[in-house]
């Protein structure tokens, strides 16, 4: 009786959850109180009748009893450990749940099994399916602007504003190694922005093949207010700048047009007061070489000082030689004294000379020095004008190499160029 009753407990322990084995406790409990009680209580009543009887009765009910109180007693030590266990799990050990295996409850389950005749009979196409050339034409995939580039390339396609800056000439790779200028252009619209600069400089003559370079030089006049633009190209034409003056300085000096009023006057005053020079001269000066009023003004101070003090040219001379040949106050203050030391020690050519023809200075040093090397070996290096066979600088420099044989060696250009790999 008691090896059937335990394995009926043990059956229904596998069936029910820790709650149900609580409440089954309960259950057993209150039914070995309920069965002991009354077991007792019929003892003592039923003892004065048949002892035989009720003795074995009583063995049997006392043998019930106990199975009843050791199966209560075996379920509450496991209601009780489960309940610690479960207690255990809830505060120390995390709840584990599978991050990317779903749950069955978690996927919606489908109203209809999918055949594969439903697969097949599809509408879109396949990856693997072919299609012909027109419906692969037909495709439209929509443009991917990239967040990010080193290359103004990958935007042509999609930015109305460098599609048409290319159509005008304008050399993106250029600007596209200049800090913020590629993320500047990005931001301007066509019409609204750049249209307007472009009509302005056509308006004040500059020519159409012209607009590339200065926008790839100068990006930063598509910024410029036209009120401003407008002021500055007024100031210079009050100057006796004629229009088609105006034109050509901007087309060659691009940033012309970004600087102030004020800082354009104070640079005209700088070359007139500097030079000692005529407003007429010096606006033929400024015209001939525009960038002195861009750039900086270190480099015409100091090529002034070395005119003056290391080649030992006097103030009119200086005169001379700026109005002659402007880039002299531009150049490389080395290049500068290269060439004066070599014409005037080497070549022994005096200043008034060189003051005659200063486009000497602004020759290459290489050519000046093979010519005059080849016109010593055959004997016909003669610069001053009072003797003869006299040679002049500006044409010793200026002619090209055919012309320089005929004319001045009187030898052919083959002679010349293996005289020069004797250098």
């Amino acid at each position: 009786m008691f090896s059937a009753c335990a394995k009926l407990c043990l059956r229904c322990r596998g069936l029910l959850s820790p709650k149900n084995s609580t409440h089954l406790h309960c259950v057993h409990v209150q039914h070995g109180v309920t069965v002991g009680k009354p077991s007792r209580i019929s003892n003592r009543f039923l003892s004065r009748g048949n002892h035989t009887a009720a003795q074995s009765r009583l063995n049997w009910k006392r043998q019930t009893s106990c199975c009843y109180d050791y199966t209560a007693k075996y379920l509450t030590t496991e209601a009780k450990e489960s309940k610690h266990t479960d207690d255990v799990h809830r505060t120390d050990v995390p709840e584990y749940k599978p991050a990317l295996v779903p749950t069955v409850a978690a996927l919606p389950l489908p109203q209809s099994q999918i055949s594969v005749e439903d697969l097949d009979a599809d509408d879109r196409l396949s990856a693997l399916e072919e299609i012909s050339d027109e419906e692969a034409v037909g495709i439209s995939i929509p443009p991917s602007i990239p967040p990010a580039s080193v290359s103004l390339q990958d935007y042509v396609d999609q930015s109305e504003t460098l599609t048409k800056l290319v159509q005008l000439g304008v050399s993106l790779w250029k600007l596209e190694r200049r800090p913020n200028v590629g993320s500047m252009l990005l931001r301007l619209d066509f019409n609204r922005d750049v249209a307007p600069c472009l009509l302005f400089l056509k308006e004040i003559g500059v020519e159409d093949s012209r607009l590339g370079y200065i926008i790839s030089h100068n990006p930063f006049i598509l910024s410029e207010n036209l009120e401003n633009l407008q002021a500055r190209v007024n100031y210079l034409t009050s100057r006796k700048f004629s229009s088609e003056t105006v034109a050509s300085m901007v087309s060659r000096a691009p940033y012309l047009l970004n600087f102030s009023v004020k800082r354009l006057d104070n640079r005209l005053g700088f070359f007139q007061q500097q030079l000692k020079l005529s407003a007429s001269n010096t606006r033929n000066v400024v015209a001939r070489l525009p960038r002195l009023l861009c750039g900086s003004l270190e480099p015409v101070k100091e090529n002034l000082k070395v005119c003056e003090i290391e080649c030992g040219f006097k103030q009119n001379e200086i005169q001379h030689i700026v109005i002659a040949v402007p880039k002299v106050l531009t150049a490389s203050k080395r290049k500068l004294t290269q060439i004066f030391d070599f014409v005037h020690n080497t070549m022994k050519v005096p200043h008034h000379l060189i003051t005659k023809f200063p486009q000497v200075l602004n020759s290459k040093f290489l050519r000046l020095r093979e010519r005059h090397l080849f016109l010593e070996y055959l004997g016909k290096a003669q610069y001053d004008p009072d003797l003869p066979s006299y040679i002049s600088l500006d044409r010793l420099v200026s002619l090209p190499d055919e012309n320089f044989c005929t004319e001045l060696a009187m030898a052919t250009l083959e002679d010349f160029y293996l005289f020069q790999k004797t250098l």
